[in-house]
């Protein structure tokens, strides 16, 4: 319109004003405002209005007074003017300045109304300054501003957020007399506060009056009559979806999950539709007992139901798997998050921070902690506590303590967690001391300290031999009002036991379970731990039975110390110690060895792990088949051929023929030296010790074989196998397959896949991977795509990894286009590139000096959880360097340039990546050009600083 010389009217400029501001797209008001005056368009109230609104929001509030206060005339300000801007100085925590533009108001003969008195209300209540609230009101009302039910609902509900539950009530109960009605809201605040405070029969009975008036209201239908009469305060109410889902949500908080899941049932039959929240409150329930996989089909049936998981859903579930320890299972909830494009918020940025710590990915964590950082994202006391966990568990005070400066710096008050993790790092590195001075530290900022603090800090100083000090730092616990819990008890336990005094440390047990403590798990194995060292076995076998009456399970722990004590004390051979664990129905079964002897070969201790083997037959508990497989794995993997097959001579008597399992073991140890006859010999010396020859044996053999690229070898093997009646299978002619085309014999490997075909051998997805591959690497990717097409008629669809192959295989002839394309169909169907592929497309526009779009990629690979290694930098650092060598550029864009290159080598340094020397070199050359003296070396030093 404007190019045409025609000038919006001011109607459109309101239009487009409005619409930014509700986009979210503040910082664009301010432009077309801007604009809009330099059109000559004046503003009227409803400019100025959405103006205010616009910097209120984001709580730029300096500006939007400034802003008012440049409006002369008063035409263009209103209440609603004022109600905003009250709005946004009591949502910043400045309840008091806010109520001041009351007094402004006044002035100006604006008047002030209900929404500015209830918006004034609700500032103070926010701050938690209710009683405070309620004054103004009343003053308010005084003064002539009416009641309504949104301010009494607002005061009850910061009355419900004080815990004060009764005054609550009275103020529903004054509304009444006050002739107003209340409405589900006022209820659904009532029923949340008690929910929150875990009075569950209060807020049953809330909703029974809420069904009660329905009924009431039904009953007046039948008679004739639904119309109230003039004051009549009946309530007329039907429980919500707010209502129920407040319960449930409370409900399995408190891990009544029974009680949620009914209520659930009995919401869906009365009609009320479970939403998202709904759902992610019986997730959390789920989660709480362990119960995984319903939660997980929960959140599957959200989708069916129509209803998108939102990330609170995916949160809880994701943050449940890394404590149960599935890795995959939570990265797999990620990546289903970034595909369906569920923002991140700091809550999910914190859980991933955590669980990466937790299962021991500290680079990745501390990756996504930076990521919160890039995305303009708060920390919070959760965020901050964790990342100072994480650091503490690494052994990095310095770098956790430095946290907690940031914290004071940015106002985050830590918490007794936050000190908790500093302190107990402290403990393991011995620096007990250190570890007092940050507790004493915690009670001069008003942080008490908890029993679990007094109890790390008393084992610390047990362990140091500082009995004094835990003693007297005992005494203060109890003076500060805390009672002794199984970790102090164990602490005192273990102290007595390692200077010899078990008797006072069972003196000690009689008092405390007397005062009420019961003991766990942890306590009885360490007592227990403590009567073996002292010879009292009977005593440590009373105890064992007692934790068997009381049904008190024995983990591997308990089991090792009832079994290395009485076989310590020489008094019993090995079969009389299984034989009175068995009176004790406390025998430990083969899986309980299998475990023990697998550790064993973990850490490398192989005479141990055989001596225990040799100790379950000596005592009559046969090794099976899983104890053969994995001492027979442990060995084999540390190249201990001979002790392998002395096992397996064992097994032999023992009656246990070896399996095919242990024949792979076995090949794979015979094939490090790359000889087929060592394989071969093996494979014969097995059979000659009854290994039964089958098609899985064969296809083992050739796969081995294959694996080394030894076609010949296993294709004498193929026919072998044929001459002995078994088939060659699908997992056969993958093998041979891979072998042609891992030795660039792709031919050979489509005339294979012919016969396969012609034998009626169906192909899987792996058999066109394997091919896929071999044509990319041979850089035949018109055959590559006639392939895939080939593959889709036959009802086979990609997976990530023929993804993967085509996109590696169209870079590598320089098909960007295509290369593109195929990973923009990649990402729709749910499949997240690995790092490698991502490096494939980065070094695709590097190389064409597109680094824009290379450094999108990168932003897009980190956003979808595929982590960038070194490669991924150096690609882009070259590809900078080479955008600066253009003649065509000027020396801004050239600088430019090597500003990229060294944010790009900070980060690397930040990951603990090292440069090659070629990049290093490249890094040299480029700066040279552009007049600078210093290598690449002096740059990568300068990162360092």
């Amino acid at each position: 319109m404007r190019k045409h010389g025609v000038i919006p009217v001011l109607s459109l400029w309101n239009h487009l004003i409005y619409s930014f501001n509700a986009s979210g797209l503040v910082s664009e008001v301010m432009v077309l405002y801007s604009e809009m005056i330099a059109c000559g368009v004046l503003p009227n109230v409803v400019t100025v209005n959405v103006l205010v609104h616009s910097f209120a929001k984001v709580g730029n509030l300096s500006f939007a007074l400034e802003f008012l206060r440049g409006v002369d005339n008063s035409y263009y300000v209103d209440t609603v003017t004022y109600n905003t801007l009250i709005w946004g100085f009591c949502e910043q925590g400045l309840a008091s300045q806010g109520f001041g533009f009351l007094s402004e108001m006044v002035k100006k003969g604006i008047n002030f109304d209900t929404f500015s008195c209830n918006i004034v209300v609700k500032g103070f209540c926010r701050i938690g300054l209710v009683k405070y609230g309620e004054w103004v009101r009343d003053n308010l009302v005084s003064g002539g501003i009416s009641k309504d039910v949104i301010g009494y609902n607002i005061l009850i509900d910061g009355y419900c957020k004080n815990g004060d539950m009764n005054y609550a009530v009275e103020l529903m109960d004054r509304m009444r007399r006050d002739g107003l009605v209340p409405d589900i809201i006022s209820y659904n605040t009532l029923i949340d506060g008690f929910c929150k405070k875990g009075d569950f029969v209060m807020a049953k009975s809330l909703i029974d009056e809420i069904l009660m008036s329905h009924r009431k209201k039904d009953f007046k239908i039948l008679d004739g009559n639904d119309h109230l009469n003039e004051g009549d305060n009946t309530v007329i109410l039907e429980p919500n979806l707010i209502t129920q889902t407040t319960l449930i949500s409370a409900y399995c908080k408190q891990e009544a999950l029974e009680e949620a899941l009914s209520l659930y049932e009995e919401m869906v039959v009365n009609g009320i539709l479970p939403d998202a929240v709904t759902y992610s409150s019986i997730i959390n329930g789920l989660c709480k007992r362990g119960k995984l996989a319903e939660a997980e089909v929960l959140l599957r049936e959200m989708e069916k139901m129509g209803l998108d998981p939102n990330h609170v859903s995916y949160a809880t579930l994701m943050d449940s798997f890394f404590k149960a320890g599935k890795l995959l299972d939570a990265f797999a909830l990620q990546s289903l998050m970034v595909i369906r494009g569920i923002t991140f918020d700091v809550v999910v940025y914190t859980l991933l921070m955590d669980g990466l710590f937790k299962v021991g990915k500290p680079k990745e964590a501390e990756n996504m902690f930076t990521s919160l950082l890039q995305q303009k994202l708060v920390p919070t006391l959760t965020t901050y506590s964790a990342l100072i966990d994480g650091r503490c568990k690494l052994g990095d005070i310095n770098g956790a303590e430095s946290v907690l400066e940031e914290m004071k710096e940015k106002n985050v008050v830590p918490n007794v967690v936050t000190y908790s993790s500093i302190i107990n790092s402290y403990i393991r590195r011995g620096m007990l001391d250190e570890a007092v001075t940050i507790m004493r530290k915690m009670v001069r900022e008003n942080i008490l300290p908890n029993i679990f603090i007094y109890a790390a800090l008393i084992d610390g100083y047990f362990k140091a031999g500082k009995e004094k000090v835990a003693l007297d730092l005992h005494n203060e616990m109890k003076l500060v009002g805390l009672k002794e819990n199984n970790f102090v008890l164990d602490a005192f336990v273990n102290n007595l036991k390692r200077s010899g005094r078990v008797g006072e440390a069972e003196g000690l047990v009689k008092d405390m379970m007397s005062r009420g403590l019961s003991l766990d798990q942890v306590n009885y194995t360490s007592l227990m731990d403590g009567f073996f060292k002292e010879g009292k076995e009977s005593a440590a076998l009373t105890l064992a039975q007692e934790m068997t009456e009381k049904n008190i399970p024995f983990d591997v722990v308990a089991y090792n110390v009832l079994i290395n004590g009485l076989l310590r004390l020489g008094k019993y051979e090995v079969q009389s110690v299984y034989a009175r664990m068995r009176e004790l129905d406390l025998a430990p079964d083969v899986i309980t060895c299998n475990t023990m002897i697998n550790a064993y070969c973990k850490e490398g201790k192989f005479e141990d792990a055989l001596n225990l083997w040799d100790n379950m037959k000596s005592c009559g508990l046969m090794p099976n088949s899983a104890t053969c497989n994995i001492l027979m794995r442990g060995l084999c993997k540390a190249g201990e051929i001979q002790k392998a097959l002395n096992i397996l001579n064992e097994m032999l008597i023992l009656g246990v023929s070896p399996t095919v399992a242990i024949y792979r073991y076995l090949l794979d140890a015979s094939s490090r030296n790359g000889r087929a006859a060592a394989i071969l010999l093996m494979h014969e010396h097995l059979v000659s010790m009854g290994l039964k020859l089958n098609q899985v044996v064969f296809n083992t053999l050739i796969t081995v074989l294959c694996r080394l690229g030894m076609t010949k070898k296993a294709f004498s093997v193929l026919e072998d196998m044929t001459r002995r009646g078994f088939s060659a299978d699908t997992i056969t002619y993958n093998a041979l397959i891979y072998g042609y085309c891992i030795g660039s014999h792709v031919k050979k490997g489509f005339d294979t896949y012919s016969q396969m075909l012609s034998e009626g051998i169906p192909p899987n997805i792996v058999t066109y991977n394997i091919l896929l591959r071999g044509l990319s690497t041979a850089g035949m990717m018109e055959e590559a795509d006639e392939l895939l097409s080939e593959m889709k008629e036959k009802g086979l669809n990609p997976n990530a990894s023929t993804y993967d192959i085509l996109i590696s295989g169209h870079r590598k002839i320089g098909n960007n286009k295509e290369a593109i394309k195929v990973y923009c169909e990649m990402i729709t169907e749910g499949f997240v590139p690995r790092t490698s592929t991502y490096n494939v497309l980065i070094y695709g526009f590097a190389k064409i000096g597109k680094m824009a779009q290379a450094r999108e990629l990168l932003k897009e690979m980190q956003l979808r959880g595929a982590l960038p290694n070194s490669s991924t930098f150096e690609i882009l650092i070259c590809g900078w360097c080479n955008l600066s060598d253009q003649s065509e550029l000027d020396r801004a864009s050239k600088m430019s340039c090597l500003a990229e290159v060294k944010k790009l080598l900070l980060e690397m340094n930040a990951k603990q990546f090292i440069p090659s020397e070629s990049t290093l070199s490249e890094i040299s050359s480029t700066f040279a050009k552009q007049g600078k003296k210093f290598n690449g070396q002096n740059v990568w030093k300068g990162a360092h600083k």
